[in-house]
């Protein structure tokens, strides 16, 4: 142990550390504690351990070389397919409300999906990175979309669509943190966009083959709420009217009025695809913007630290982790204010799971590291 600090002291300038960035989220985490307490009290515990951990966790990793990582982007990619491969062996995968998502390795019991997130950030920092020249080559784009693709399928297999739209989405941030040109974003924009609107059309039609059944009529219920209110649209309109009810001030941490949202059961898994609605209707408009402002911040600090990173390889990362948290961050209140369809996604530091707070405290780890590198060796 005495080497360690002896190490950390001759390599790491402790000024550097970003502990601005580490109070903003434990203090978003212990407002998720009590948010889950309220919506699941019986959880409260695992929640806590999860923060706890993740605190660990962040720590660990934030005094570990990042560079020294990404010389294991190889074997990332291969241990991350491997995870979500093995969902699909029996007796290692779990199924949940018909979706095959998690893995049960006796000791632990986690969502290999939330790693994906964390693991894609730092294979293609190194990826990218060391393609930075080339980056607008059609080869290097189609490489880096073929190497994105298995992960994509093992995903939407699960069925997971949210996580792979999530998943994608993130993949976008980082080609364009790695230099993609203006001009190659304005031409797939130009072709993904119609095609987003031709999917929509084809997806609401009768006997389509794009889509489960489900996730058709949750498309359905998104573009016509009042049609399906006793159905798939149910649980978003009692969120919109628990968020509203909160008013400005909320009606009370905990509380017990027998016409809350929470408290009738209205809303299904409040402690994590529905935590906003309990946010909004017990701390009101103010606790929502606490929430998103907290959010907003630690985006920031990550993009600040980014700025700073003495490589491209830390500047992608530092783009990752926020670009994550705030995809992650608006699907998650888009749903709960029923401005996206219906869709199963954590918001960050906030929801319940154990696997989703230890891995967004693993990509502040590594965000911290980058911070710590610019003075190193001086």
């Amino acid at each position: 142990m005495k080497h360690f600090f002896k190490y950390l002291k001759a390599h790491y300038n402790i000024r550097d550390y970003r502990f601005s960035l580490a109070v903003l989220v434990i203090a978003l985490s212990v407002i998720g504690v009590l948010m889950v307490r309220s919506a699941r009290p019986d959880l409260m515990n695992t929640q806590i351990m999860g923060v706890v951990l993740g605190i660990a966790v962040m720590i660990v990793i934030s005094l570990i070389d990042y560079n020294w990582l990404l010389n294991l982007y190889w074997p990332m990619y291969i241990l991350n397919l491997i995870l979500l491969a093995a969902i699909n062996i029996p007796g290692l995968g779990v199924t949940v409300n018909g979706a095959k998502r998690w893995l049960d390795l006796v000791i632990i019991q986690f969502q290999p999906s939330d790693l994906t997130k964390i693991l894609m950030i730092l294979f293609f920092a190194r990826f990218l990175s060391d393609r930075e020249q080339q980056i607008n080559r059609p080869k290097v784009i189609l490489q880096a979309v073929a190497l994105i693709l298995p992960s994509l399928a093992l995903i939407v297999s699960q069925p997971n669509l949210s996580t792979t739209i999530c998943v994608a989405g993130l993949f976008c941030a980082l080609l364009f943190l790695a230099g993609l040109s203006y001009k190659f974003i304005g031409t797939v924009l130009a072709i993904s966009v119609p095609a987003v609107i031709i999917f929509l059309v084809i997806a609401v039609q009768p006997n389509q083959p794009l889509l489960h059944d489900y996730q058709q009529e949750r498309i359905l219920a998104w573009l016509e709420p009042e049609k399906y209110a006793d159905d798939e649209s149910y649980q978003q309109l009692n969120s919109v009217m628990a968020i509203g009810s909160g008013q400005l001030s909320g009606k009370g941490y905990n509380n017990d009025e027998t016409n809350s949202v929470k408290n009738g059961n209205f809303v299904s898994e409040p402690q994590t695809d529905f935590i906003f609605a309990i946010i909004g209707e017990e701390l009101g408009f103010v606790g929502c913007c606490v929430v998103i402002f907290l959010l907003l911040l630690i985006i920031i600090e990550c993009i600040l630290v980014g700025l700073k990173a003495k490589d491209t390889g830390g500047r992608i990362i530092c783009g990752g982790v926020a670009a994550l948290i705030g995809i992650q961050s608006f699907i998650n209140i888009g749903v709960a204010t029923l401005i996206l369809p219906n869709t199963g996604l954590s918001l960050p530091f906030v929801s319940y799971g154990l696997t989703s707070v230890v891995c967004f405290f693993m990509g502040i780890g590594f965000v911290l590291n980058v911070g710590l590198q610019p003075n190193k060796y001086q």
